[in-house]
């Protein structure tokens, strides 16, 4: 009995045993069992593609893979490629290549791209939940139904909130970046991503999810990273968006882009107004003014706010009479722009609108009509330095010295020291209309504040201007100085000898006008004021042999005050 007992005990020891050993030879296998290819590999297989990139002499880039997410083209890919490209195309399973047409949205830090083709495409499902950590992922490479690598999911961390960043346990195949990566039920989870080496033991995924919700806002369209490809950008869905994208591109795509994007803008909300505004301020601008005018009456057509366009269209005349008026157009005037501004006045009375209609009269000189105007806004939130001088202008241009000048301190006085550099177009300008009314050390004031505004942009020509107010200020030595300093910034101007020359004289350095007439002969031995400033100075210094020697060159190079010095001399 006892014998019996302990059989069964052995054999109960064995069986356990047993069952152990199966289990950990089954499980040592399971990564080869879970390789065995999924019943969704073959279908899946047909959305997945290899992408291929080219400059803009036709030379390949870079090539990649990644997969359709949407039926109308949408797709997913990594965004590395796409740099400098101008072209791409993706070849599908079946070996049909499509052109890609736009770009939806790009992430240069997880390096992804999605993207449109044209055509009608079969996309892959995108889970909507994450993948737990421990389940199995199986990899699809492009045009591979055989071999699909499968590994557990190591590591899933959270970014923005709600996708996840993989870590698989898989070795990745050679060109499997951008394949995706599936869950058990055949929804994709990730987009792979490029390993460090060939032979990591783990590599990563970015979630699909992530990869399938990019879009370009109204502001990325100007986002250097999305400049760095040439291929069309896609408008956003919103129309808000959408203008916002449309004002953003026209200060930094080239050309050619930015009439591709305002075509494809009025192809996607053919009933909105601005893509017919946008249009209409190119065709101005290549003086096709029939086109623009065409543009903004279908613009007026269908605005819900037509104040707006009526004001862009008063504008849009006013500037091609101000810039553009050698350009016949008998439908624009600058009465169709008056009229056009008060229409968006009475229909929505903006103070902008009776600043444009300001604008308009001063262009037709009527500038009393237009001064009332201006001084009625300065009393409003409108009041601006700008507005103060359009006033100041009105008064110049109606002989009021006293009131140009006075409106011409309001403008400064709407600025507070220290001057930032708005102000310095206001400074120089009140500086010149105090240069024509005699005020000279005021001018001298104002081109004062505006070199210390503008230390890094002044030139020569500035020098001489102050140097020529200092003199009427009797300020000789800051005129030298100027002179000097003008003469240093543009050493082969003979000119700026002759003035520094004159003035020398004028003051009695008679050795230092000898020198710089020497100086001005140096660079320019034909230059006769050289020669008649270099005699001046010898006559006045006693020297009168060699003083009428060199005036008389300068008679014999035609210099008309060289006869009358000559007998002032002798």
């Amino acid at each position: 009995m006892k014998s019996i007992e302990n059989t069964i005990r052995i054999d109960k020891k064995f069986i356990i045993n047993s069952i152990k050993v199966f289990l950990v030879f089954a499980y040592s296998f399971m990564p080869l069992l879970s390789n065995a290819q999924p019943s969704w590999v073959k279908k899946a297989t047909k959305s997945v593609f290899t992408l291929k990139t080219f400059a803009d002499d036709g030379s390949l880039i870079g090539s990649s893979n990644g997969f359709f997410t949407g039926s109308n083209g949408e797709a997913v890919s990594n965004y590395t490629p796409f740099k400098g490209a101008s072209r791409a195309i993706v070849i599908d399973a079946s070996g049909k290549e499509l052109p890609v047409v736009s770009i939806i949205g790009v992430n240069d830090m997880y390096d992804v791209a999605k993207f449109r083709v044209n055509g009608k495409t079969q996309p892959l499902a995108i889970s909507s939940a994450s993948a737990t950590v421990g389940s199995q992922a199986w990899l699809l490479p492009y045009h591979e139904v055989k071999n699909v690598p499968a590994g557990a999911i190591r590591k899933a961390e959270t970014f923005q909130g709600e996708y996840d960043y993989y870590t698989i346990a898989l070795t990745m195949p050679a060109n499997t970046v951008s394949c995706p990566l599936f869950n058990q039920t055949g929804e994709v989870i990730g987009l792979m991503q490029q390993p460090a080496s060939d032979k990591d033991t783990l590599n990563y995924a970015v979630s699909a999810r992530f990869a399938d919700s990019l879009k370009i806002s109204g502001f990325g369209m100007n986002e250097s990273t999305l400049l760095q490809t040439k291929i069309k950008k896609e408008l956003p869905d919103n129309i808000k968006e959408a203008v916002l994208a449309l004002y953003m591109a026209q200060t930094r795509q080239d050309s050619a882009a930015y009439v591709t994007l305002i075509e494809d803008f009025i192809q996607k909300f053919p009933n909105a107004a601005d893509g017919y505004m946008y249009r209409a301020q190119l065709k101005a601008a290549q003086n096709d003014f029939a086109a623009a005018d065409r543009d903004m009456e279908t613009a007026i057509k269908n605005a819900t706010q037509k104040d707006d366009v009526h004001y862009n269209y008063a504008r849009m005349i006013y500037n091609k009479m101000i810039f553009q008026a050698d350009v016949a157009y008998d439908k624009w005037t600058f009465e169709k722009a008056l009229e056009e501004v008060r229409t968006a006045y009475a229909q929505n009375p903006q103070l902008m609108y009776r600043q444009m209609e300001a604008n308009i009269l001063f262009g037709q000189k009527k500038y009393a009509e237009a001064y009332d105007i201006y001084n009625e806004l300065s009393g409003t939130n409108l009041k601006s330095a700008e507005l103060y001088f359009s006033a100041a202008r009105c008064k110049e241009m109606l002989k009021d010295t006293t009131a140009m000048l006075a409106l011409m301190d309001s403008a400064m006085c709407t600025f507070s020291k220290p001057y930032l550099k708005e102000a310095a177009p206001y400074l120089w300008s009140r500086a010149q209309a105090r240069l024509q009314a005699k005020k000279y050390r005021d001018a001298i004031a104002d081109m004062n504040d505006y070199e210390e505004l503008m230390k890094a942009n002044v030139n020569d020509n500035f020098y001489y201007i102050r140097h020529q107010a200092e003199i009427e200020g009797r300020l000789y030595q800051q005129a030298l100085n100027d002179i000097t300093r003008a003469i240093v910034m543009n050493p082969k101007e003979t000119f700026y000898y002759a003035e520094k020359a004159s003035l020398e004289i004028r003051v009695g350095m008679y050795d230092n006008a000898i020198a710089t007439a020497k100086e001005s002969l140096a660079v320019d031995a034909s230059d006769s004021d050289g020669y008649l400033f270099l005699g001046v100075a010898q006559c006045l210094k006693g020297n009168k042999k060699e003083g009428i020697q060199n005036l008389q060159k300068a008679k014999e190079m035609g210099n008309l005050q060289a006869d009358n010095l000559i007998e002032k001399y002798k």
